[in-house]
């Protein structure tokens, strides 16, 4: 309490305005000493962060405040603008600045300096440009040619392919002819019965491991 009366002590404005009750001296109010203490409200000091929280306090828990997500979505969005809007502003005041500053530079004394590299750098990079660009017609007109001749390759391996797939074809549908003359049809079916009991076949034989028949019946 002492360092906050001590800080209500009025100044020498304060007691010319309050007159020959508040003369100067060291008294608060206590005791013998001037009577302003008694005419002025002690402004209470504030706790250090020493100091116990209060008793109807101490129990007190900090929850913050709800948010509304929908709000909360809002909200960022509109920070999210304004962030890119910000940057966006500070981006071109800083593109101004530094065209400003080569504008200024270009307009010092060794401006013609520059402008000649200047000049003899572009001339060497239409150069450069033009021969990249010869080179890069060069390479893709020897893809192309190679793509041609490699289609033109693979039509004719695939012509090869064909044709001796068609001669295999047709080499079988005339092996099918040839032994199409052999099959029993009904218009030859009894000339072929007659022919089968002309001459019998025996084929119940024993044959060796080379396939040469060793042992057969004889028909009875």
């Amino acid at each position: 309490m002492l360092p906050a009366l001590r800080r209500c002590r009025p100044g020498p404005a304060l007691r010319a305005a309050l007159g020959p009750a508040a003369p100067p001296g060291p008294g608060l109010g206590l005791g013998p000493g001037p009577a302003w203490g008694l005419r002025l409200v002690p402004a209470r000091g504030r706790k250090t962060r020493h100091d116990p929280p209060a008793k109807s306090k101490a129990s007190r828990l900090k929850v913050p405040p709800p948010v509304d997500p929908e709000e909360l979505l809002v909200v960022t969005e509109r920070y999210r603008r304004h962030r890119l809007v910000l940057g966006a502003l500070r981006a071109e005041f800083k593109a101004e600045v530094l065209q400003k500053k080569r504008e200024a530079l270009l307009s010092r004394e060794d401006s013609r300096e520059l402008s000649e590299e200047h000049r003899r750098l572009m001339a060497w990079n239409e150069a450069e440009n033009a021969r990249q660009r010869a080179r890069r017609e060069e390479r893709i007109r020897k893809e192309e040619e190679e793509q041609k001749r490699q289609k033109l390759q693979a039509a004719e391996n695939k012509a090869r392919i064909m044709e001796a797939f068609l001669k295999e074809k047709e080499k079988e549908v005339l092996q099918l002819q040839e032994e199409a003359k052999t099959f029993i049809t009904p218009e030859n079916l009894d000339a072929r019965i007659e022919e089968c009991l002309d001459n019998p076949r025996n084929y119940n034989f024993a044959v060796d491991k080379d396939g040469r028949i060793v042992k057969r019946t004889v028909l009875s």
